[in-house]
């Protein structure tokens, strides 16, 4: 049996998410294409008669600028320490100096893997020459280009990853997919909606607290509240006569629904909270 942690770590944007979501079969990290979506370390557990993968999605590396970004990166670090193998996932497009930078500068202790991401909006030959680039560096012991976001051939994808795992008992049982509560992965697809339906620095001002999770006979009962910073926010997401929030909570449930095999009935509150990114009691209440 072998059993380890394999985290992903890249820039933001490079597409840790929909790898993990792809790996697991699962959509367990909310993927948008805005940067910096992703702010907690999101375990995925994929267990197989002769092995236990614990994959790990992790915030993109990024300079902090005030305390929720420490936090994130505090996650980064968590899942350094971890690690039995690094997936080091760069955009295959992007000019490599800029994810090489970063993986330098993890330095690294463990194996770890260039997986090249977005494959499918690039040709071979740029494919090749980024893979020779990757192959050079020291912290790389192998590369493997992908489209995660198109589908890939998984048993192909994990047989590196095995080699270099240890042998060891799992650590969690089989049905496990991961070790994070449902209240929070319900606090993710509300706060997808967000990344989704308004623009500009709104997402990044904005959290999610959920205040009740109630299982009833027929249905599940939630009430959440959502986080900003400024009353104009708040305006924004209400929306005319309600119209935004109606819409951000229609389409929220059917994701929460789909995820948790129940009826869903979702009431959602806009709270402003000035300066809840700086606030540490304010960053712990609501899960960072």
């Amino acid at each position: 049996m072998k059993a380890g942690f394999v985290n992903i770590f890249g820039r933001p944007n490079a597409g840790k998410s929909t790898l993990l979501n792809a790996l697991i079969g699962e959509k367990l990290a909310i993927v948008s294409p805005k940067v910096q979506t992703t702010r907690h370390r999101i375990k995925a557990i994929m267990t197989e008669d002769d092995y236990q993968i614990i994959f790990s999605d992790t915030p993109g590396i990024i300079e902090p600028k005030y305390k929720l970004h420490e936090k994130m990166m505090q996650a980064v670090k968590g899942a350094l320490e971890d690690a039995d193998v690094a997936l080091l996932i760069a955009d295959v497009n992007e000019d490599p100096a800029l994810s090489h930078a970063i993986f330098s500068a993890l330095r690294l202790r463990v194996p770890a893997i260039v997986v090249l991401n977005k494959t499918d909006k690039t040709n071979a030959a740029r494919v090749k020459e980024i893979t020779e680039f990757y192959t050079q560096q020291s912290y790389c012991r192998s590369v493997v280009a992908i489209s995660a976001a198109k589908g890939f051939d998984a048993n192909a994808f994990l047989a590196p990853i095995l080699e270099l795992l240890p042998e060891g008992d799992p650590f969690y049982t089989e049905d496990d997919i991961s070790d994070l509560p449902t209240r929070f992965f319900v606090s993710e697809m509300i706060r997808e909606k967000v990344y989704e339906l308004f623009s500009d620095e709104l997402p990044y001002h904005t959290a999610v607290l959920i205040r009740e999770f109630k299982e009833k006979q027929t249905l599940v009962k939630i009430v959440a509240d959502i986080i900003v910073h400024r009353e104009t926010q708040k305006a924004i997401i209400i929306g005319d006569k309600g119209s935004m929030i109606k819409k951000l909570g229609t389409e929220a449930r059917k994701d929460i629904e789909a995820f948790i095999q129940q009826k869903v009935f979702l009431e959602l509150f806009v709270k402003v909270k000035p300066k809840w990114r700086e606030n540490d009691l304010q960053l712990k209440e609501y899960g960072y």
